[in-house]
């Protein structure tokens, strides 16, 4: 078993909860208190990755990458960007594919916080970004964990959209669920269980340690 799509693949995982964590935070402060009536349409294309093979996104997003779009030409010839069969274009579709995963849970943290907590900030001379950054988000840790873990997990886990993009190239894109793939397609089991087991291990502890952490801050506030 090769070492090099395991370290990949926690790599691309890191890389996309850090993007997206920067992106879901003022995007869920949005959709929690907007009142804007396109929310609605934003809502429905964060979560269409739910429920949109991962095929399916992969294919429209190697179209739109392609030289041959409007999108993939301004990206190659303008910003000199090359998102297909490269590690870069992994990010950008494992951000697109994992970003409900991260604002949910935000977004569910957020709105569920009494309207006092915001009022009384603002009120006071808050700014919405002060109120955000030291009031809001330190009262949603369990919120932002798990969207955090969870994101992490999920691009761990991604096969399909990965495939579609990155092709299978030996230390670019050979993330570690194709190489389950490679191997079980060359009756490689041995190695296929290997890259499985680690694979399940990481994730079963991940999840279960958010759930220990998040179990001790509700007993926390019950006291």
């Amino acid at each position: 078993m090769e070492w090099g799509p395991i370290i990949l693949t926690f790599k691309l995982a890191l890389l996309t909860t850090v993007v997206l964590l920067l992106i879901a935070i003022p995007l869920t402060h949005w959709l929690a208190f907007t009142k804007s009536k396109i929310k609605p349409l934003v809502e429905t294309v964060v979560s269409l990755p739910l429920v949109l093979p991962p095929t399916v996104l992969g294919f429209y997003l190697l179209l739109a990458f392609s030289g041959s779009t409007v999108v993939g030409s301004f990206l190659s010839n303008t910003l000199g960007l090359h998102l297909i069969f490269t590690f870069s274009g992994l990010v950008v579709a494992s951000v697109l594919y994992s970003l409900p995963f991260m604002v949910h849970p935000i977004q569910s943290g957020l709105q569920n916080l009494p309207s006092e907590i915001r009022e009384v900030s603002l009120t006071l001379g808050k700014s919405k970004f002060e109120t955000l950054i030291r009031i809001l988000l330190p009262s949603i840790k369990p919120s932002l964990l798990t969207g955090i873990v969870l994101t992490f997990a999920h691009t761990i886990g991604e096969f399909g959209v990965v495939l579609m993009i990155g092709g299978n190239i030996p230390g670019e894109t050979r993330v570690a669920s194709i190489a389950i793939y490679d191997e079980v397609e060359a009756l490689n089991y041995g190695n296929a269980n290997n890259y499985a087991l680690i694979l399940f291990a990481l994730t079963f502890t991940i999840l279960l340690a958010v759930y220990l952490i998040n179990g001790k801050h509700l007993k926390g506030l019950v006291r």
